[in-house]
């Protein structure tokens, strides 16, 4: 089979496609054919090692994909080959065959395209563990999302909305915030333009967000917590701007704030079922219309390095598929 392989740290065009062994599924293993694979900002930082995971090498960048079962190892139940599935697995899906723990699988819905599924798990997982599990978002709660145009701000501004909160886009250019709004944002800000803090309370008529989505950090990140509800919260998603900010603790103490963090990963392995029931909300919004992923682009396996260049660049509006 094909797949394409990091075999030494480096930039995307390091990445080469080669013909592997066809993996094999052992005891409560399932051996799927790709179908699709999604690529995130984090494949970027992996295959350079500045990634808080180092694969062994070779490894194939990619977290999530969807495909159709091939073969099943001894001890599995409720799987048979031919079954549409799902799933997540930290790297390794960029490759025409995966193996992985049967129990990992989440079932795909007949309706719903592969190409749209393996973008779902990381970016909509993540948030909608955010917005759930960690802020407790109410109805009619207001959510700043920082970089609003990207993967993970794509499904931030998406899923807010469908769960009835008021969405603040922030991001930097119009172009990114019109894609926003045409996703489901009520107001934006463009924060290359306007004071993020100050823009942020005058539009919530001097009380401040609710809730702030925060996959950037940097410098706006003390900006946007400064621009805080009394008892809001401040969800620490990643740090795509490269520095990790440092918060002066006494803001937290005047606003009766919360910082409070997501690691999406390690909930995965802590809670299990809860990413189930997840998922499965996902899939449903998918199916009834209320969630409609927007794909930036569908590459070839062997595009893989100029997808990952799209992202790293920050050209990149919603998800990049990978067809294996």
């Amino acid at each position: 089979m094909k797949a394409c392989l990091c075999k030494t740290f480096g930039s995307p065009s390091s990445l080469v496609v080669e013909e592997i062994a066809d993996p094999v599924a052992g005891p409560g293993e399932v051996v799927v054919r790709v179908k699709a694979c999604a690529l995130n900002f984090f494949d970027t930082l992996i295959i350079r090692g500045k990634y808080q995971y180092k694969p062994e090498m070779p490894f194939s960048p990619s977290a999530e994909f969807a495909g159709v079962v091939d073969q099943v190892g001894s001890g599995v139940e409720g799987v048979s080959p031919g079954d549409r599935v799902m799933s997540y697995m930290r790297w390794g899906a960029a490759r025409e065959k995966v193996v992985v723990a049967a129990g990992d699988l989440v079932s795909l819905p007949d309706d719903i395209p592969f190409e749209v599924a393996a973008g779902l798990t990381v970016t909509y997982g993540t948030t909608l563990h955010a917005y759930r599990d960690r802020a407790g978002l109410k109805p009619g709660e207001t959510v700043a999302v920082l970089g609003a145009s990207g993967g993970v701000g794509q499904a931030a501004v998406e899923i807010a909305a469908i769960m009835g909160a008021k969405v603040i886009a922030c991001a930097s250019s119009e172009e990114k915030l019109a894609f926003a709004r045409s996703l489901g944002a009520d107001m934006t800000v463009d924060y290359s333009v306007e004071p993020l803090k100050e823009t942020l309370k005058e539009l919530t008529g001097g009380k401040g967000v609710d809730v702030v989505y925060d996959p950037v950090g940097g410098e706006l990140s003390e900006q946007a917590i400064r621009a805080t509800a009394w008892e809001g919260r401040f969800l620490v998603i990643g740090f795509a701007a490269g520095d990790i900010p440092k918060i002066p603790l006494n803001i937290v103490m005047l606003k009766g704030c919360d910082i409070r963090g997501v690691f999406w990963g390690a909930a995965l392995d802590r809670d299990p079922e809860g990413h189930r029931r997840n998922m499965k909300e996902l899939l449903s919004w998918v199916s009834e219309g209320k969630l409609k992923p927007h794909i930036h682009g569908v590459y070839k396996l062997e595009e893989t390095a100029t997808a990952l260049e799209e992202i790293a660049a920050r050209r990149v509006q919603g998800k990049v598929i990978v067809t294996p």
